[in-house]
């Protein structure tokens, strides 16, 4: 009866052993597939923020040229604006310096 006793005890000990070693093997997959999923997150996680980077930075670039190609275009209106009003003015300027200049060459004796 005492062996039959020990016996069973031996046989339980060892299903709790295989018991325990198969949980700590569980744990350490468990562990190992959580670090895995981690690291492919993170790599994600990068990517998205590398591309988002991009996007915008693509974005900046389009509305810093569409803001230059809006002042040059302001700066090419005004331009013309002004060389059509010289031209405008251009005949009376050229009458009133013609007129000064005969006006100092008769007041000089």
């Amino acid at each position: 009866m005492k062996t039959e006793v020990l016996k069973n005890i031996k046989e339980t000990e060892a299903e709790y052993q295989k018991t325990i070693s198969d949980a700590m093997a569980e744990r350490k997959r468990s562990t190992a597939n959580a670090d895995l999923e981690a690291d492919n997150l993170i790599m994600k996680a990068t990517h998205d923020a590398e591309e988002y980077k991009k996007a915008r930075l693509a974005e900046a670039r389009q509305n810093a040229a569409k803001k230059h190609d809006e002042i040059l275009a302001e700066g090419k209106r005004r331009a013309a604006e002004l060389k059509e009003r010289g031209t405008r003015n251009l005949g009376r300027a050229a009458d009133l310096l013609v007129s000064r200049f005969k006006e100092r060459l008769h007041a000089h004796p």
